[in-house]
């Protein structure tokens, strides 16, 4: 299976779907914005990530690029590609269907819980998470759910947390994906956002007492990949 990234920033990765995608003999190409690099057509690939940045889907005058991403999206949509976005990716996707994108009450920065609804307990793609899973976050913005999409999580301060078109499109607001280093890198990075007094922003210090969180997120995502992606039980 061809699989091609959209990436924004190079310090987020598709991280450990990279070792996923590998160990399951599939293929994985890149367009990196930040080195100006192609986009591909739709023809070149059955699956799309797109992942997350510090960017807002509405920066199209800062960022060019973000216009041709999302026709890229919106084809790949149209001829059902299998497509994950995260943090970023799902907010894009969520803005080509027509859904709003906006700034949320709260930042989320670390690793806190979210909650999967009775939907996705009972949904197979979903349900080895459980009632709730402890993830990480970074995100400042949110969106409602596009049209035809169900909600599949949640956290305290934001209510779409995932969601899923159809069995092709997943949206995941939080990062399943993360390693050491891409959180050293989003840490270095971004260590001004640090500096709240708000329950949902975590210190520098505590993100890193957490990380023994990822190797639980990790078996997780490879689960979840593997019944969206190599055996559909939808």
């Amino acid at each position: 299976m061809r699989f091609h990234c959209l990436q924004h920033v190079y310090f987020e990765s598709p991280g450990t779907i990279v070792t996923w995608i590998h160990e399951n003999q599939h293929t994985l190409t890149y367009t990196k914005f930040f080195e100006k690099s192609a986009l591909p057509s739709p023809g070149e690939f059955e699956v799309l990530l797109i992942m997350g940045g510090h960017m807002s889907v509405h920066d199209e005058e800062e960022f060019p690029w973000l216009l041709q991403e999302k026709q890229l999206v919106a084809h790949a949509i149209s001829q059902q590609k299998k497509i994950l976005g995260i943090c970023l990716g799902s907010q894009i996707i969520a803005d080509v269907l027509g859904a709003k994108v906006y700034s949320n009450q709260e930042k989320e920065i670390g690793f806190m819980p979210v909650y999967f609804t009775e939907t996705a307990r009972q949904h197979p793609l979903f349900s080895h998470f459980g009632e709730k899973s402890t993830v990480f976050h970074w995100h400042g913005e949110t969106f409602d759910l596009p049209k035809g999409a169900v909600r599949m999580a949640y956290s305290a301060p934001c209510q779409n947390q995932a969601y899923l078109i159809d069995d092709n499109i997943l949206g995941i607001q939080f990062h399943p994906e993360i390693t050491r280093e891409i959180i050293h890198q989003m840490v270095d990075h971004g260590g001004k956002e640090l500096v709240s007094g708000s329950p949902y922003i975590h210190s520098a210090e505590k993100i890193g007492k957490d990380l023994s969180y990822m190797e639980q997120d990790k078996n997780q995502l490879y689960q979840l990949l593997d019944k969206f992606l190599n055996h559909p039980v939808i």
